[in-house]
């Protein structure tokens, strides 16, 4: 059982950054990939970025094409957290943004079994 608690979000003009974490509770931690999500209003939640558990890939990363460049997906796994740094934000970035954790690093929403309850990012012009 994993429980997730994400952090960090609130209001920024476009241009801007900020740092998302999630807290992850249980010892089992480092054994999961964990990734990003977001849904902004009247919209699907999308992937954004994972990142492998730190085993034999040492922590490989994916991202969405859209956020490419500008995020940046770490963990710690002695902190059990995982972190998104968000720069050159736009408004299109706006959204509730989730963390997951999942057996494998993908972008399928259906892979992750555990999700936090979101932090609210926005963007403005």
């Amino acid at each position: 059982q994993v429980q997730l608690v994400e952090s960090g979000g609130g209001l920024v003009q476009a241009g801007g950054s900020l740092r998302l974490s999630c807290a992850a509770s249980g010892r089992t931690f480092s054994s999961y990939a964990m990734g990003w999500f977001r849904q902004a209003p009247g919209k699907e939640r999308e992937f954004v970025a994972a990142i492998s558990w730190s085993g034999w890939s040492g922590g490989s990363t994916y991202y969405a094409d859209s956020v490419k460049g500008r995020f940046t997906i770490s963990r710690d796994n002695a902190k059990n957290t995982v972190y998104l740094q968000m720069n050159s934000l736009k408004p299109e970035d706006t959204a509730v943004y989730y963390c997951a954790a999942s057996p494998t690093a993908n972008r399928q929403i259906y892979e992750y079994d555990y999700w936090g309850q979101g932090t609210q990012v926005t963007v403005s012009s």
